[in-house]
């Protein structure tokens, strides 16, 4: 198994003139969960669309399976097997279920490929398979985040990238979907993970990076949270 499955180098990217990434430097090994804390306006989602293109990088290199992505264009990257799940619950709302899952698909080629997959995929979310005919407009929010992860895990990816998936979510539909996380986790797909809720995230978490102004100002196991400075930031007071 190789050492390291995502490498990012002296990052810096941002957005046109904007620059939010300050020289990143990340290792994320295969089959772990890591996950990005840090304030508003660290970095955190930049980090994640610079993984998948969605944003312009100035400098520095993003190494996937030992291939240089630097420049790839987004579609290619889906090929190579990641997947994002973006903020804010999104989905073709005015389509069901099924339809919803089958957009996740575009890229799989053949009918029964497509359906064992998305008999995979459901085995994880039982609650959709109820309601695989149902508009996505008609769910919970708790549901229509799982239907968004469901539709980025019918690429079948080995890196899945989650910004924060639990925003706006009640606390026990969290815990539902952190517990889905480590299921998809242990069957094999690498995550890295953007999430406020810290301490949920870090509960779940192999690998820790705290992101501040742009640069990693802390990374390790959870042993990182007991340094006082980030239970004071990160763990204190925040009631989630």
């Amino acid at each position: 198994m190789a050492s390291s499955l995502l490498t990012i180098r002296n990052l810096e990217a941002g957005y046109g003139r904007l620059k939010a990434l300050f020289g990143i430097e990340m290792v994320i090994k295969p089959g772990e969960i890591a996950v990005l804390i840090g304030p508003n306006g660290a970095g955190k989602s930049t980090v994640l669309k610079s993984v998948f293109n969605l944003c312009d990088i100035r400098k520095g290199s993003i190494i996937y399976k030992g291939k240089d992505i630097t420049k790839l264009p987004t579609h290619e990257r889906i090929q190579l097997g990641i997947s994002i799940v973006p903020q804010g619950r999104q989905v073709f709302s005015n389509l069901t279920v099924k339809e919803n899952l089958e957009m996740g698909a575009y890229m799989t080629k053949g009918k029964e490929l497509i359906e064992t997959r998305m008999d995979e995929v459901l085995s994880h979310f039982p609650d959709l398979r109820q309601k695989l005919n149902a508009n996505a407009f008609s769910l919970s929010g708790g549901q229509q985040q799982m239907l968004a992860m469901s539709r980025a895990l019918m690429q079948d990816p080995q890196l899945l990238l989650l910004d924060e998936p639990s925003l706006g979510l009640a606390p026990k539909t969290t815990q539902e979907l952190f517990q889905r996380i480590q299921d998809i986790n242990k069957e094999g797909t690498t995550v890295l993970m953007v999430e406020q809720n810290a301490k949920a995230a870090c509960a779940i978490a192999d690998q820790i990076f705290v992101l501040e102004e742009g640069k990693v100002a802390l990374k390790g196991g959870r042993s990182v949270l007991k340094n006082p400075k980030i239970k004071n930031i990160y763990l204190g007071g925040h009631g989630h």
